[in-house]
């Protein structure tokens, strides 16, 4: 799939195998699981809720923020900066990031990130860099 907007407000969907080339995809969706795909574009599922990709790939800059019940299980994660700023997210990345911004909780295990940006309070996700796993 390749436009923009692509599934803004879509709840109770599911989304398998699949390449997007998106911008702003996944804005106030609800209730969405996303397995063994690629996604790319900017600012990606701003402001979803009960959002789940496993085994993803996802390609851009300034991913996931404002997110209530944000879960990623084993996905990459390319050029993502500023990534999950105030979210509420439990993630599992198998490769490095280039930075991350004020996740407000949960716990996000990484092999690497570039930088942890932390500039308001009641950011408080735990960001664990776990060197040598992870990683193919």
């Amino acid at each position: 799939m390749k436009g923009k907007y692509s599934f803004q407000y879509i709840t109770d969907s599911v989304f398998e195998n699949c390449v997007f080339d998106t911008k702003d995809a996944f804005w106030h969706a609800n209730n969405i699981t996303v397995r063994n795909s690629t996604i790319k574009g900017e600012y990606l599922a701003w402001y979803s809720e009960n959002l789940t990709f496993e085994h993803c790939k996802i390609i851009g800059t300034q991913p996931l923020c404002y997110c209530k019940g944000l879960r990623l299980i084993d996905c990459e994660m390319v050029d993502a900066d500023l990534s999950f700023e105030r979210s509420e997210v439990e993630a599992t990345l198998t490769t490095p990031i280039a930075s991350i911004k004020n996740p407000l909780s949960g716990h996000i295990y990484v092999p690497k990130v570039g930088e942890i940006i932390r500039d308001i309070e009641g950011a408080e996700g735990k960001i664990i860099v776990q060197k040598g796993c992870c990683c193919a």
